[in-house]
C-alpha cells in the first residue's frame, strides 16, 4: 500500500511538473501585443482657396501587421473626433458642431483594414473601411512600413471627400477633398 502511494505521489509530481513546464513554455512564446508609442494624424483642406491645416490626437489602435503574412494582418484604429485642432478655437468649436464632425453624436473616427497588398520594398497598399459620422467608405491607403530595432513605423497619406461623410454640407467655400497624413510608431 505504501509503495502504491509513493508511486502515485511520484506520478502526480511528474504531472504537475509537466503542467508547469507547459505553462512556462507557452507564456514564453506568447506574442506581445504591439502598442502605439507615437502618432501624428494631420489633415489639410482648402478653405476660401487657402490651405487650412489641423490634427487629431489620442490614437487608439490594435495593429497586427505582418509583412510576411498579409492575409492575416489587421489594423483597427480610432481617434476622438473632439480632439480636432486647427490652432483656432472658434474654428475648432465649429468643426465639433453638428455642421461638421458632430462629436456629441459621433465621438469616434474609425479605420478598419479589409486587405493589404505589397507593392515593393517597404511600400504597401491597404484597403480600409473609414467611418466618420456613422458613414463608412472603403478607401485605398498607400503606406510605408519600416522596422528598426524594437519599433515599427507606418507612414501614409490619402485623400477623402468630406461630402461622402456628411462633413460641412454643401459648403461652397470649403474644398470637397482633404488630404490626411498618418504617421504611427509601434513597439514590436
Amino acid at each position: 500500500m505504501l509503495c502504491l502511494k509513493l508511486r502515485s505521489y511520484s506520478m502526480m509530481k511528474k504531472i504537475y511538473t509537466a503542467i508547469i513546464l507547459a505553462i512556462l513554455v507557452s507564456n514564453s512564446f506568447a506574442q506581445v501585443k504591439p502598442t502605439v508609442t507615437k502618432s501624428e494624424i494631420t489633415f489639410k483642406i482648402k478653405n476660401l482657396g487657402i490651405n487650412c491645416n489641423g490634427n487629431f490626437t489620442g490614437l487608439q489602435a490594435d495593429i497586427q501587421f505582418k509583412p510576411t503574412d498579409l492575409t492575416t494582418s489587421t489594423i483597427e484604429a480610432s481617434v476622438d473626433a473632439a480632439s480636432v485642432n486647427t490652432d483656432n478655437g472658434s474654428r475648432d468649436k465649429h468643426l465639433k458642431s453638428e455642421d461638421y464632425f458632430d462629436v456629441a453624436t459621433y465621438p469616434k473616427i474609425k479605420l478598419k483594414s479589409v486587405s493589404f497588398k505589397h507593392k515593393s520594398g517597404n511600400n504597401y497598399i491597404g484597403n480600409f473601411n473609414v467611418t466618420i459620422r456613422d458613414k463608412t467608405k472603403l478607401i485605398e491607403i498607400p503606406f510605408t512600413y519600416t522596422e528598426t530595432g524594437n519599433a515599427a513605423v507606418f507612414n501614409g497619406s490619402f485623400k477623402i471627400t468630406r461630402t461622402d461623410f456628411g462633413i460641412g454640407g454643401k459648403n461652397l467655400i470649403l474644398s470637397n477633398e482633404a488630404t490626411v497624413t498618418v504617421n504611427v510608431e509601434i513597439s514590436k
